[in-house]
């Protein structure tokens, strides 16, 4: 009872606090995070065409988060935290202490929730999976078949993936628990747009609790993306059509210079100078930099490291509160926010 009073206490502060700030422009800042990720590691057995850690395309080194350090964050963050996210890059189940992670957060009270790709969702993981405590479980199924899931999902096996999620949901019921929560998320791509009948219908047959479909988000979206789908209403990003003198073009057509339609894509999001998440949360990666959010993939925004620094150091300090103040005045021109669909 003391403890949920606390952390209610605390997200009241955060939120008065958040609109003190975005009325007056000045960075007010007051509680600690209600809601964390935390990466296990930044591995991955897949080859994502979107995905950095993937294509081992990150900056950053690559690596797995120990128990140690693990326990030490949760510990210095457990009194006021709501919510974990036992993911960022990479798939989380390749960390052998990973059930250890859910258990130990699960102690102190924590809603823990984490995001796989499914391939590694056997008979042993299964059972360690319900037994940890975990309270929501995302499994990534882009697609309904073979052909359409590993036109995103380079190197996945469909039929691996249906079955990890049929011992999960098999075992759950047997045992008759409540948790995880079994979410379907779906990308919703070029190649599966087609499919969203055939996808409900495979996510109703497979007895999962819910599905989500979710746009995708593409690195380089200006130009456009043979990914992107062409249905308007499920993509991050919106087609603009203006007219540009192309030289180029005309010259190479035997043609006078002339203004030609010029197809762009932009973000839906308007992007207003304001972001919840900076005054509520963070991201922590494998080796413990703290970095504002999860489009921050390769860490270039790290606000400090719990090697050196005890989070409240870190959440109060320098960096964090000119990242904030950045959000505040100019968040258009934060590299990171460009792919963003925070509007609060």
């Amino acid at each position: 009872m003391i403890q949920t009073l606390k952390r209610g206490l605390n997200l009241l502060l955060i939120i008065a606090s958040y609109l003190i700030s975005r009325i007056s422009k000045r960075v007010i800042h007051w509680g600690k995070p209600v809601a964390v990720s935390i990466e296990p590691n930044n591995n991955c057995n897949l080859h994502c065409p979107e995905c950095p850690s993937g294509l081992n395309e990150l900056t950053r080194r690559h690596g797995f988060m120990g128990p140690e350090l693990f326990e030490s964050i949760i510990n210095q963050l457990s009194p006021h935290l709501t919510w974990l996210t036992l993911y960022f890059q990479g798939e989380p189940y390749m960390n052998r202490h990973f059930f250890d992670f859910i258990s130990f957060a699960k102690s102190k009270s924590i809603f823990v929730a984490t995001s796989t790709n499914g391939h590694f969702l056997n008979e042993v993981t299964v059972q360690k999976t319900i037994e940890s405590g975990l309270d929501r479980l995302i499994v990534s199924l882009d697609g309904a078949d073979q052909q359409s899931y590993e036109t995103y999902r380079i190197g996945g096996d469909f039929e691996k993936v249906i079955a990890g999620i049929q011992l999960l949901v098999s075992e759950k019921k047997r045992q008759k628990r409540r948790s995880p929560e079994i979410i379907l998320q779906c990308l919703m791509l070029k190649s599966n747009e087609h499919q969203l009948d055939a996808i409900r219908n495979l996510a109703k047959k497979l007895g999962v609790d819910k599905l989500e479909f979710k746009t995708a988000q593409f690195n380089n979206y200006q130009q456009g993306n043979p990914l992107m789908p062409e249905n308007q209403r499920y993509s991050r990003y919106r087609k603009v059509v203006s007219t540009s003198k192309r030289p180029d073009i005309a010259e190479s057509a035997v043609l006078p210079l002339t203004d030609l339609p010029v197809s762009q894509f932009v973000p839906k999001n308007r992007m207003p100078n304001s972001c919840f998440r900076m005054w509520s949360s963070c991201v922590i990666t494998w080796d413990g930099k703290v970095v504002p959010c999860c489009f921050d993939k390769d860490a270039t925004h790290e606000i400090g490291d719990l090697r050196n620094h005890d989070f409240r150091e870190i959440w109060r300090g320098k960096s964090a509160r000119e990242f904030r103040k950045r959000i505040l005045t100019g968040r258009k021109s934060i590299d990171i926010c460009s792919n963003c669909s925070q509007t609060f």
